[in-house]
């Protein structure tokens, strides 16, 4: 729990699993829906993937990612309901 806790007290990796706990997304689609731009994004995604919080899959040109982690997608969505829907 400390180490998930740990990786969500970033705003920038917050914002991020929220966009992805409502769908998977390409790297393009959410530097447009988080205004988080390229190499922060870049560096955030890979802090991310090393905590085996996202996965990812090639389609084409395309990389997208979605949460791979159980407990990750559950905080995301109490956290989506409790604070984003009010």
């Amino acid at each position: 729990a400390c180490s998930l806790m740990k990786v969500l007290a970033n705003a920038d990796r917050l914002m991020l699993l929220c966009l992805l706990s409502q769908s998977e997304m390409t790297v393009g689609a959410l530097e447009a829906a988080s205004n988080i731009h390229q190499p922060t994004l870049s560096q955030q995604l890979s802090v991310l993937r090393e905590a085996s919080l996202v996965a990812t899959r090639r389609e084409g040109k395309n990389i997208y990612y979605s949460i791979s982690s159980q407990s990750a997608m559950a905080v995301m969505q109490v956290l989506h309901q409790e604070i984003c829907n009010i």
